[in-house]
């Protein structure tokens, strides 16, 4: 209900419109959406594309209501060798059993001159348990792409170090609140702080990240754009 506004935990985060521009500027041709939930990506693309979703049979189902294409696993995609333009890899990597082996499929459908699209988180809590096996940092994610043939052509932090803390600041305090609830904790009797916190957190954390200089080694994720080598 307050996801929009600066109530919310992970107001900082936003919404997924922001790689619309992204997509539409990157995206070509046959895309594929590997991990495609509601399929949101589809409705972002710009005109004349192709668009496949894949997803995951157990945690699309689940967790997702994913309404792909067709199901299929990351590490063993059901499509032709080199029959791709663009591979959509959007808060996935973290939850594949085998990153390596995705990254090797993802080369092989990709044609010679083609793209992969990819965010994942870096600082950030464990979701969607007991689907969430690793954090990658920007060098590990290189080096799994490097290996499978993909060399990364642009990379941007997700967001600034001080948006970042602000994030696992809040993230900390409502998941500590949460479980204060699930206990019956005698620490509930703080929750109105937490309402008060909050939004102080948020637009402070939001206006250091406009005033002050990021640092690098700090942030929630990573955007990143790779083609074949």
């Amino acid at each position: 209900m307050c996801r929009g506004t600066p109530l919310h935990p992970q107001w900082l985060l936003g919404r997924p419109e922001h790689l619309k521009g992204w997509l539409h500027r990157c995206a070509r041709g046959v895309v594929v959406d590997v991990g495609c939930a509601n399929r949101w990506v589809e409705r972002s693309l710009p005109a004349g594309c192709t668009y496949i979703g894949v997803d995951y049979w157990t945690t699309g189902r689940k967790m997702y209501s994913a309404k792909p294409d067709v199901f299929g696993d990351a590490a063993r995609l059901p499509l032709p060798s080199a029959s791709v333009d663009t591979v959509v890899l959007f808060e996935v990597m973290e939850h594949l059993r085998d990153p390596d082996a995705a990254a090797s499929e993802i080369r092989r459908i990709l044609r010679p001159d083609g793209t992969l699209l990819l965010t994942m988180p870096f600082l950030y809590p464990i979701h969607d348990a007991p689907y969430d096996y690793q954090r990658l940092t920007l060098h590990g994610l290189k080096r799994t792409l490097s290996n499978a043939g993909l060399a990364i052509e642009e990379v941007e932090e997700s967001m600034s170090a001080a948006e970042s803390a602000g994030l696992l600041l809040n993230l900390a305090l409502s998941g500590l609140m949460a479980q204060a609830v699930a206990i019956r904790h005698p620490a509930l009797v703080f929750a109105p702080l937490l309402a008060i916190l909050m939004p102080l957190i948020n637009m402070g954390a939001w206006l250091s990240g406009r005033l002050l200089p990021s640092w690098p080694a700090f942030t929630a994720g990573y955007r990143v754009r790779a083609v074949c080598e």
